[in-house]
């Protein structure tokens, strides 16, 4: 009987042990492939170049991202974009983006940067990856030019309409600064919505980019009634890229724009689009 329990005992510890061992086996396996995939794509730069381009997200407006005469996509982003994209070794692909879903956008791989004019603040800093500041920027409130001399207080936009881009700067402050705080405000989904949207008389005025007035607005463009009130200016601010958080791809961009800096490229592309004076990476 003992020769008989001994024997039963010690198979079925075979059994258990074989189980076990084919079980730790493929428990390696599986660690080993989850491993292999994690290398592959823990970094976001090489994940990139994998795929051989840089999916770039932008909205519409000049000078940064705009079409030509004959439907191309030109611009200040868009050339420095392609500048960047040469220097890292992939074709850049422009992705137009509802501004105010370029987060999920992002974080979503369906772009891989925000690259259109995007200021860089706190909030931005603590969900994304963000470039080295490239350009300075500011706030305006654009109107028709005859009424240049009318909106110059806060007084005087009581019950005015103004409006400004979704989730952004300009938003910011016509619904946080005092000079706003008697006018009506409304968002609409893009800058060039919000200079639609005053040249038809809809809105009385709209916070939106300087940069955008320099390539938007006066003679030879499509808003020659359009002009920026001279005394008002809001929240200085920088622009930057914006990238996955952690995202290795920040630095090599980082790297690459210095280059285009020092080899005059840079200087290049701002001069073309008039922003000479804007460019912080000298």
């Amino acid at each position: 009987m003992k020769k008989k329990t001994l024997a039963i005992v010690l198979a079925i510890l075979a059994v258990v042990m074989c189980f076990t061992f084919a079980a730790c086996n493929g428990g390696g396996e599986n660690t080993d492939d989850t491993t292999a995939a994690n290398t592959e794509t823990a970094s976001d730069l090489d994940y990139i170049k994998a795929n051989g381009k840089m999916i770039i997200g932008y909205t519409e407006f000049a000078p940064m991202n705009y079409k030509d005469d004959n439907g191309e996509l030109i611009g200040f982003e868009t050339e420095f974009a392609k500048a960047v994209c040469a220097e890292l070794g992939v074709d850049p692909v422009f992705q137009l983006i509802d501004w105010g879903a370029k987060e999920t956008e992002l974080k979503s791989k369906t772009i891989d940067c925000i690259w259109n004019g995007m200021t860089i603040t706190p909030e931005r800093i603590e969900e994304m990856e963000i470039s080295t500041a490239y350009m300075a920027n500011k706030q305006v409130l654009l109107v028709k030019a005859e009424n240049a001399d009318k909106y110059t207080t806060a007084e005087a936009l009581e019950g005015a309409n103004i409006v400004a881009e979704i989730e952004s700067a300009g938003e910011t402050v016509a619904k946080e600064d005092a000079f706003f705080a008697k006018s009506n405000y409304t968002a609409v989904d893009s800058q060039a919505k919000a200079l639609m949207e005053v040249a038809s008389g809809v809105a009385d005025g709209c916070v939106v980019d300087y940069v955008l007035s320099i390539g938007m607005i006066g003679e030879g463009t499509d808003y020659e009634d359009l002009v920026v009130v001279d005394e008002l200016a809001f929240a200085d601010e920088e622009y930057g890229i914006a990238f996955r958080k952690g995202a290795d791809t920040c630095k090599a961009v980082n790297d690459a724009m210095k280059a285009l800096a020092d080899n005059g490229k840079l200087a290049e592309i701002a001069e073309e689009y008039k922003l000479s004076e804007q460019i912080l990476v000298k």
